[in-house]
């Protein structure tokens, strides 16, 4: 199977207002919009009037959301399981409203996150909370994908392949962030997580980073080996996003900021990597 890829961007990374989002998204001949935040909301946030109005918006531009980017997971083990799971439920009716399928989720806060040298003694834990979050995703009909994250369970390869591994469900895939795997010191990610984590790859958030400082660069200037990745995934042949997200002004640990310029230079410089790298680009027909 030929590999084809679709661009999507993190629409806050933009502007808050939705109608500059989705001008940008237009102007980039972008089709997908990731949706994390809007008019200064993050999507968990969103009423369902507020829902309504964004998958109108989108339908009158004729771009899809392409998954929600919910915050699910960025909260600590020791807290209940079942405020996430009335959250994920929440989010899930957004994204029933907004048409898609796919949720960004994470693996939940150790107690200690000064360093992550005793993670790995919470990924039962994590992989236990996880599974719940999978089984009800599966009954709802939904896909989660499990994003690599910095102060995060789920923050180095071996941790990621442990945690997928464990829950072992087809309603966990996994997002790789190349720019998150070097910030927690992962050099050639790759070359060497390829192979452990290729097979559950179903979203890609596209954003570098530079090993030594960890300052976040457009994809190809940093570290993060992301040409070698879009190769991986054309041999495989990669149906599915590739969501910008550049942090390139502002990179918040829960989210960032690129601005209209940053956005416009993360896009450029992903698509001059593909055409390097030999990928095709599933552009939308307006």
């Amino acid at each position: 199977m030929t590999a084809e890829f679709a661009l999507s961007a993190f629409g806050d990374e933009i502007a808050d207002d939705l109608s500059d989002q989705l001008a940008l998204l237009r102007k980039l001949e972008i089709g997908y919009l990731e949706l994390r935040g809007v008019w200064g909301k993050n999507v968990l946030a969103l009423d369902e009037d507020e829902a309504q109005r964004v998958a109108h918006s989108c339908r009158e531009a004729g771009i899809r959301v392409s998954a929600i980017g919910s915050p699910v997971g960025k909260s600590a083990l020791t807290d209940s399981i079942d405020n996430e799971l009335d959250n994920l439920l929440r989010i899930f009716r957004i994204a029933d409203t907004v048409g898609t399928r796919i949720v960004r989720v994470f693996s939940f806060y150790p107690p200690d996150t000064t360093t992550n040298t005793n993670y790995d003694s919470y990924v039962g834990a994590s992989a236990e909370r996880l599974a719940a979050l999978a089984k009800l995703a599966e009954s709802e009909g939904f896909t989660l994908l499990l994003e690599n994250e910095k102060e995060i369970v789920g923050d180095t390869i071996a941790r990621c392949q442990a945690l997928l591994k464990a829950v072992d469900s087809p309603s966990l895939r996994f997002a790789w962030d190349p720019a998150n795997f070097v910030q927690v010191d992962e050099a050639n990610a790759t070359t060497r997580g390829w192979p452990l984590l290729g097979g559950y790859v179903a979203h890609v958030h596209v954003k570098d980073a530079v090993l030594d400082s960890g300052d976040v660069r457009a994809a190809g200037e940093g570290d993060g080996e992301v040409g070698l990745l879009l190769a991986r995934l054309r041999d495989v042949g990669y149906q599915g996003m590739l969501a910008l997200e550049p942090h390139l002004a502002i990179a918040g640990h829960s989210s960032g900021f690129s601005g209209v310029e940053g956005m416009t230079y993360a896009a450029e410089t992903l698509r001059k990597l593909m055409a390097d790298v030999g990928c095709k680009e599933s552009l939308p027909e307006w």
